[in-house]
């Protein structure tokens, strides 16, 4: 039977839930309003959830380089995906092999993974070895290997997972009938592993869509713009209109159309965060639960 404290403690949850959520969701519906507002009535007002007059500029602005849009939508996709699951097989791969301590020299390798948590090698380093050794400037791998391929703390949460959620006595069980270590990885391991295997999955999807820095790095737009992807192009966009509008502003060129330098921002960001959205409901029933197990301590 339910006692006076536990429905009062439930409604006071509840309410800060709500709250919380509603906080969280107002920024993003006035995100999409600002997108559609006209550009001078915000220049004068700012954004509101009201706002006094709608424009579709900023949208027909990026529906008129739509062309170079779509291509670097499709690249963004295909970036993501074989990063992603470029991602998760080595850091599975890692991680699994670290959570055998008893395995001669997996301390060893252990400490040498959190030790890049601590230090790296610094960006003019990292870039000559990409450029110069690895020669991927210019091409699709600069996009997918830079500090993107693994992650420490990644691997750190799926190793605890193996450990703190998944019984010894299973894989004792299939060593006894024979099955070597790359079938209890894949017939037992991963198929337990699903909460933690999406979580990182979507957090490594997250950090592949809006990348935009190994664009600027190893990309030139002589050689590499065909690699350009979504937040690249959206990215150079936002930074097109900023310049022209300076140089309007400044009297050094004159403003032959209108541009909506205050509500395009916007709509890029709609624009960029719109398939996150789409994607998210998706994965998260394991987020939360698979943040929880692989966070926890031995």
């Amino acid at each position: 039977m339910k006692t006076r404290e536990y429905c009062v403690t439930q409604v006071i949850t509840n309410g800060i839930c709500i709250i919380v959520t509603i906080c969280a969701i107002l920024p993003f519906i006035l995100l999409v309003i600002a997108s559609f507002t006209d550009d001078s009535w915000a220049a004068l007002h700012g954004f509101t959830f009201f706002p006094g007059k709608w424009s579709l500029t900023a949208y027909q602005y990026i529906a008129a380089k739509w062309a170079t849009i779509g291509r670097a939508y499709l690249m963004t996709l295909v970036v993501t995906a074989i990063g992603t699951l470029a991602s998760l097989f080595i850091s599975v791969l890692f991680a699994y092999g670290i959570s055998k301590q008893n395995v001669a020299g997996m301390k060893i390798i252990s400490f040498l993974l959190i030790f890049t948590m601590l230090f790296n090698g610094g960006l003019v380093s990292t870039y000559y070895c990409y450029v110069k050794i690895w020669g991927i400037k210019d091409t699709i791998w600069a996009l997918v290997v830079p500090n993107l391929m693994m992650n420490a703390f990644n691997v750190i949460l799926i190793r605890n997972y193996f450990v703190n959620s998944i019984p010894a006595s299973l894989e004792e069980a299939a060593r006894i009938d024979g099955a070597g270590e790359f079938k209890i990885l894949g017939w037992i391991i991963l198929p337990l592993s699903k909460p933690i295997i999406a979580t990182i999955g979507l957090m490594t999807l997250l950090v592949y869509w809006n990348d935009w820095q190994n664009g600027l790095y190893y990309l030139t737009a002589r050689n590499g713009a065909d690699y350009f992807t979504i937040q690249i192009v959206l990215n150079n966009i936002n930074e097109d209109i900023r310049a022209i509008s300076a140089a309007v502003t400044t009297g050094t060129m004159t403003a032959g159309v209108s541009l909506p330098s205050t509500t395009i921002r916007m709509a890029i960001a709609v624009v960029g965060v719109l398939p996150i959205l789409v994607l998210y409901p998706f994965f998260q029933r394991y987020f939360v639960k698979g943040i929880t197990l692989g966070g926890v301590k031995e």
